[in-house]
C-alpha cells in the first residue's frame, strides 16, 4: 500500500521532528528532552516562532488548488505556534536552569508536533520513519 500524502498542516511537526532527530544524531549521549530543548532557539524554531516558516509554506501551497480550508487551517497554526514558542531572550531563571513557564509551554507544543509526526506515521504504516519513539 502506497503511503498517504503528508496533510499540508502536518509539514511543520515533521521540520520540528527532523530537526530534533538531527541533534539526537550530533548528539547520541541527549535524552530527547534534551534534544527538544536544544532545538529551542536553533534557526527552524527561530522561522516557526516568528511565524515566517508558515508564511512560505502558505505562499507554496496557496499555488496549488488545495481547499480554502486547508490554508485557513494553516493560519490557524501559525498563530498558535507564534502564541506557544513566544521568543524571550533568556526563558531559563539564570541559575537553577528551571524552565520558565513560557519556556515549559514552548517544549510542551514541540513535544506535540513530534508526537503528531510519529501518529501520522503510524497511520499511514511508514515505521520507518520513526525515530524518536515518542508514541510507544
Amino acid at each position: 500500500m502506497p503511503p498517504k500524502e503528508k496533510p499540508y498542516v502536518l509539514l511543520v511537526a515533521e521540520a520540528i521532528y527532523s530537526k530534533v532527530c538531527e541533534i539526537k544524531k550530533k548528539n547520541p549521549e541527549l535524552t530527547t528532552i534534551n534534544a527538544i530543548e536544544n532545538f529551542i532557539g536553533s534557526t527552524t524554531y527561530n522561522e516557526i516562532s516568528s511565524g515566517k516558516f508558515h508564511d512560505k509554506l502558505i505562499d507554496k501551497v496557496s499555488k496549488k488548488k488545495i481547499p480554502k480550508e486547508t490554508i485557513r487551517l494553516l493560519h490557524i497554526q501559525k498563530d498558535l505556534s507564534i502564541k506557544q514558542l513566544i521568543q524571550y531572550p533568556e526563558l531559563y531563571y539564570a541559575k537553577s536552569h528551571y524552565p520558565l513557564e513560557l519556556s515549559q509551554r514552548a517544549f510542551d507544543h514541540l513535544w506535540r508536533m513530534c508526537e503528531s509526526y510519529e501518529l501520522w506515521c503510524k497511520e499511514t504504516n511508514q515505521k520507518k520513519l520513526i525515530i524518536l519513539n515518542l508514541t510507544d
